[in-house]
């Protein structure tokens, strides 16, 4: 059975599974969940029509704006690459490294199909609802970086109840 979690963000909840076929990404998203890693983080990366992207803790501070999607654990999770780029799925952020090594805790919601990116990303799960928080925040103003004007905040992560 798989582990499926509740997004709560600043614009809605999003309902997630994490798939049981990518074992160290599912497991790495519980163990940050577990530790609050999540909670306060924005949404640092935007683009309407391709994806929503969070997970970096250096999110959490204005002053370091600039520094917004350089941020994680200093530990990488070896490639789990088994599913495609769909609309909803959840896929993990990665630098270029030829191993194809996600990244520790950064990752994405597609916001469209992206299959241009499979074979590249880890995708580890899916949005089960809250597809149109989704497409909301895909949808807000952004800087010349993609990152939000206003803040979009994971205020927490949580497991679902079933």
């Amino acid at each position: 059975m798989p582990e499926k979690f509740i997004i709560k963000t600043s614009m809605g909840d999003i309902s997630i599974a994490l798939y049981d076929d990518t074992p160290r990404h599912r497991d790495n998203f519980v163990k940050l969940v577990g530790e609050g890693y999540y909670d306060g983080i924005r949404f640092h990366r935007v683009i309407e029509g391709f994806m929503i992207q969070s997970g970096d803790p250096l999110s959490r501070f204005d002053e370091k704006r600039m520094m917004h999607g350089t941020g994680g654990p200093d530990y990488r999770v070896p490639a789990e690459i088994k599913h495609p780029n769909k609309k909803g799925t959840i896929a993990a952020a990665r630098d270029n490294n030829p191993q194809k090594a996600s990244s520790g805790s950064q990752f994405y919601i597609n916001q469209a199909d992206n299959g241009f990116l499979d074979g590249e990303y880890t995708v580890f799960g899916v949005v089960e609802s809250g597809i149109d928080v989704v497409d909301a925040i895909a949808a807000v103003e952004t800087d010349m970086r993609d990152n939000p004007l206003k803040p979009v905040t994971i205020e927490t992560i949580t497991p679902a109840t079933a």
